[in-house]
């Protein structure tokens, strides 16, 4: 009978299953937060009002002020449902036991994780089309539709290095004081980013410390895309991807130590 048990538990998977395994959970993360408004509408609306009020009301047609505030409030909301939606809810699933059955559940193991970045994807593809909407239309930022394109593919594919600083953040912290601390992560990276006001207007050592941001590397992608800045597209990509190895790598170590 042992020999039995043992021979279905080593039994791989039918394929079939696996996709179907990585499709449910994906479907399932993505109904949790569309029925919970209080994750969804701040996560769209943040960075939307803070462009609408500096980037549209306040600017006074400036085209070279629009095009670099569209793209630093295009980086700020993308950088939201990357650290939120990883750290606050693994936070919150650890906490109550949640992450400990998905464990126990005859499920892959990068399911989990796969269904979170499709999330996180998502939503940051819906935040880059509303401030391009808005770019576009209320704002009259003159962009070409490979500039549209190039804008939200950074985007959509800009969140993975925060959905793995969000996992970091996730595993050092639980339930209720995931979203103070990743305030205190999200808002001061976004400052020392350059994201609210040019590096040019900050003291000299915060654009000398800038580069050891995330942010900032996507940021610098961003700017790329709206043509207001040239070059070195290789070595931002390169950058993100590296934060993202280290940040992932670190998750797994704390969670295998600390679940």
């Amino acid at each position: 009978m042992n020999a039995s048990l043992s021979r279905i538990a080593s039994t791989p998977m039918p394929r079939g299953r696996v996709l179907r395994a990585y499709f449910e959970e994906t479907r399932a993360e993505i109904l949790r937060y569309l029925r919970n408004p209080g994750f969804i509408v701040p996560m769209l609306a943040f960075s939307t009002v803070f462009y609408t009020m500096f980037g549209i009301v306040l600017n006074h047609g400036n085209v070279d002020a629009e095009r670099y505030l569209l793209a630093s409030y295009a980086t700020f909301g993308v950088m939201g449902p990357g650290l939120f939606g990883f750290a606050v809810s693994l936070g919150m699933e650890r906490e109550n036991g949640l992450l400990t059955l998905k464990r126990a559940l005859p499920m892959p193991p990068l399911a989990y994780l796969i269904g979170k970045m499709v999330m996180a994807m998502l939503m940051a593809g819906i935040v880059m089309l509303l401030l391009l909407a808005l770019g576009l239309f209320a704002a009259h930022v003159p962009l070409s539709a490979a500039q549209v394109l190039a804008m939200l593919a950074t985007g959509v594919f800009g969140v993975l290095p925060f959905c793995a600083l969000g996992l970091l953040v996730g595993t050092l912290v639980k339930g209720q004081g995931a979203p103070g601390t990743v305030n205190l992560v999200y808002l001061p990276m976004a400052f020392l980013s350059g994201l609210w006001l040019p590096l040019s207007m900050l003291p000299k050592v915060f654009a000398q410390i800038a580069p050891v941001w995330p942010s900032f590397h996507l940021n610098a992608l961003m700017q790329t895309a709206v043509g207001t800045q040239h070059g070195g597209v290789t070595r931002h990509v390169l950058a993100l991807c590296g934060f993202t190895i280290v940040f992932l790598l670190l998750a797994a170590r704390r969670l295998r130590r600390n679940g």
